[in-house]
């Protein structure tokens, strides 16, 4: 059970299988009467366990596992593998992280006939770690892992918002850790965000499509599109912002995107921040939550003459950044004091520090949102940062982040920064 014995197996076999292969090596190796693996859904907010191949069946509804309260969730938000011994006569249970830079990607669940050494625990942590790998690489080639992440049929505008997501959802470098989540109104309202990592700068963005469903789905790709394109071409935020203000009005019909542009430099730490018609950002520095309230320019896709002024923002190591879309302050949603809620899940990791975000507005709409709900967090440690530990995401130069308070949400349980 090497790591390299491991994934030489899943690339061996066919996409769809390679999951049963690395089940079936543990289950030899280690004698496990059953082993699976839990996907997390879109949301974040449950679970779907994946079968046999053969048992998957992708023309019924994925079944949810709700994770809130669970030892499912404990493993995710402390990322630390659970053994549960009931006892003589019973099998042991243990959950494992499946997590690939902070992208919670699911669980390893197995049941042994009794309690692993640290040997078999080393393996087991191993072989979830290289499950993480194998389901990245492979879900490009099957459906069923898009399947098991949709517990709910999607329309049409919620297939293509998701679609301009970036492949993981959170990401952890020694600099800095990121995470997005993303709540669909009932009538999909055009919420995206976005994020990448080159050698010197990190980049954000944030974008809120007027409309609803298909019609905002379409200006949310052609906004997104234009982003990628600028950006990959080498373009600064300026040019960045130009490129979408462009295509919106060459291509989207008199519809706009409102939208935040962030570029971080790993190097010395300077940023630099472009904001389209969009809400402020929230940051929290020594555990004071502040609006940030830079000069707002126009919607991209506006037609009356404008440009876009790139400003400054000021990020200290130790900050947390919340970028928002509106409908994180609309309806309902203004019963909740998001300034507090930043502060009381300060000690969570950027992944469940955004999702509890969005639940808590969720929830304050009775589940059913008038416009969609977006929140990206990001996590500044600093420049001086430089190395981190591959097999359990920590920061080698700062290994101490662990949740203290926090637990008001989902318990008190510590993680490393996986």
């Amino acid at each position: 059970m090497t790591l390299a014995g491991t994934l030489e197996a899943a690339e061996a076999a066919a996409p769809v299988e390679s999951l049963d292969v690395v089940a079936s090596m543990l289950v030899d190796h280690l004698g496990a009467a059953s082993v699976s693996f839990l996907i997390t859904d879109f949301t974040g907010s449950s679970v779907v366990r994946l079968g046999a191949a053969g048992s998957v069946d992708t023309g019924e509804p994925a079944r949810r596992i709700m994770l809130r309260g669970t030892l499912y969730d404990d493993v995710i938000r402390t990322q630390r593998p659970s053994v549960e011994d009931k006892g003589e006569g019973a099998l042991v249970r243990i959950v494992a992280p499946v997590t690939n830079r902070g992208d919670a990607v699911g669980l390893l669940e197995l049941f042994l006939p009794e309690t692993p050494d640290a040997e078999a625990m080393r393996e087991i942590g191993e072989t979830a770690h290289a499950l993480a790998y194998i389901v990245i690489a492979n879900r490009s080639f099957t459906d069923v892992y898009q399947w098991g992440r949709r517990t709910k049929p999607l329309s049409l505008a919620a297939e293509i918002q998701h679609r301009l997501l970036p492949a993981s959802l959170a990401c952890e470098a020694a600099q800095f850790a990121v995470a997005g989540a993303l709540e669909p109104a009932d009538h999909v309202g055009g919420d995206t965000f976005d994020y990448v990592i080159d050698r010197d700068t990190v980049q954000l963005s944030v974008t809120d499509a007027m409309g609803h469903d298909v019609e905002a789905a379409l200006l949310a790709t052609l906004a997104v599109g234009a982003l990628r394109r600028a950006r990959r071409a080498g373009g600064d935020l300026a040019e960045q912002a130009r490129q979408a203000d462009q295509a919106m009005r060459e291509h989207g019909h008199q519809g706009y995107v409102t939208g935040q542009l962030l570029r971080i430099s790993l190097i010395d730490g300077k940023t630099e921040f472009i904001n389209a018609g969009h809400p402020w950002p929230l940051r929290m520095r020594d555990g004071q939550v502040r609006e940030i309230t830079p000069k707002i320019d126009m919607p991209f896709g506006f037609s009356a003459p404008h440009t876009y002024r790139v400003q400054s923002l000021d990020l200290r190591p130790g900050d947390r950044l919340v970028m928002l879309t509106d409908g994180m302050l609309e309806g309902n949603a203004n019963s909740v004091d998001l300034s507090d809620l930043i502060v009381r899940t300060r000690d969570l990791h950027p992944r469940e520090a955004a999702r509890t975000l969005i639940a808590a507005i969720v929830d304050a709409n009775d589940g059913h949102l008038q416009d969609d709900a977006t929140v990206m967090c990001l996590d500044w440690h600093g420049t001086n940062h430089s190395q981190r530990d591959a097999a359990t995401g920590a920061d080698l130069t700062d290994a101490s982040h662990a949740v203290g308070d926090a637990g008001l949400m989902h318990g008190g349980a510590q993680r490393p920064a996986r």
